[in-house]
C-alpha cells in the first residue's frame, strides 16, 4: 500500500508543497472541462509531516529498507484500532490515513 502511495507522482508533489505553511496549490483535473482549483493550505499537522517525510525516505534511500514508525505512530493516534499491531486490512488503512491529513487541513 505505501510503496503504491510513494509512486504517486501528484500526491508527492502536493505533500511537498503542503509542508510549506499557507502556501496556495493549483489542483488541474486531467478532464478537460473542469478549471483547476486553487487551494490555500495551512499548517501541515503531524501526520501530513509524517506522511511527506516517509514518502521522501522511500524516494531517496539507498539502504533499500525504510521504516514507517512515525507514520504508523501518527496513524494510531487518529485511528487507535491499529495500536496493536494485529492484522488490518490495507483499504481500511488507506481510508484512515487520507482521512486523517484531509482533516488536518
Amino acid at each position: 500500500l505505501l510503496q503504491n502511495l510513494s509512486q504517486t507522482p501528484v500526491l508527492r508533489e502536493l505533500l511537498k508543497e503542503a509542508k510549506i505553511p499557507d502556501t496556495t496549490v493549483k489542483i488541474e483535473s486531467p478532464e478537460l472541462f473542469m478549471e483547476p482549483q486553487l487551494v490555500k493550505l495551512e499548517q501541515p499537522g503531524p501526520l501530513t509531516l509524517a506522511m511527506h517525510q516517509f514518502l521522501t525516505e522511500m524516494q531517496e534511500t539507498k539502504r533499500g529498507v525504510v521504516t514507517p514508525k512515525e507514520l504508523f505512530a501518527q496513524v494510531c493516534k487518529k485511528a487507535i484500532r491499529f495500536k496493536g499491531y494485529q492484522q488490518q486490512d490495507s483499504q481500511e488503512l488507506l481510508r484512515y490515513l487520507l482521512d486523517g491529513m484531509r482533516a488536518e487541513e
